[in-house]
């Protein structure tokens, strides 16, 4: 299926995600977008919702050489710069992890990681000062196909994201 053939839906009986319940129990606000699940990637989200892609974020799982490893937001139309990422948190080398490694550390599918969806589970997270620039933007909700747009300002506060320049531009 073409990706800018299935549209944007606002959903307001999508079911609750732990994103969703964390966010509520906070009192945040938040909208709702879905999208087909087989689309995987920030920048094609932002297409078929027809949104610039610096407002969609993806959720990077990235380790470190020693100690836990960490989520990483950055813009669907930037790259991860791990060298850059690594410079900011004092630590001497960063790697993204592979596919089959983010799935197994944090209990989600690839397209469906979200730092909303793992608080309390020992992830430090990082999101790219970019996200500075817009009052909102779209993050994964917790499963393939739902974002959420929320403030920047309440994302940071709800996951503790320390902001970083992790695309080294």
């Amino acid at each position: 299926m073409d990706s800018l053939d299935v549209g944007l839906r606002m959903v307001h009986r999508t079911p609750k995600t732990n994103a969703m319940r964390a966010l509520e129990a906070r009192h945040v606000p938040y909208e709702t977008l879905t999208y087909s699940p087989e689309i995987h990637s920030a920048d094609v989200v932002a297409e078929t919702l027809g949104l610039p892609a610096s407002q969609v974020y993806k959720t990077l799982v990235v380790l470190r050489e020693r100690g836990r490893p960490m989520l990483a937001m950055v813009a669907g139309d930037r790259e991860l710069d791990p060298r850059a990422l690594a410079r900011e948190i004092g630590e001497k080398r960063v790697a993204m992890a592979p596919k089959k490694e983010a799935e197994r550390l944090t209990g989600l599918q690839v397209g469906g990681i979200g730092a909303l969806a793992l608080l309390n589970r020992g992830f430090d997270v990082y999101v790219d000062r970019r996200a500075l620039e817009h009052e909102r933007i779209l993050v994964n909700g917790g499963q393939r196909g739902l974002n959420l747009r929320l403030r920047v300002s309440d994302l940071i506060a709800v996951t503790g994201a320390k902001v970083v320049d992790a695309t080294g531009e």
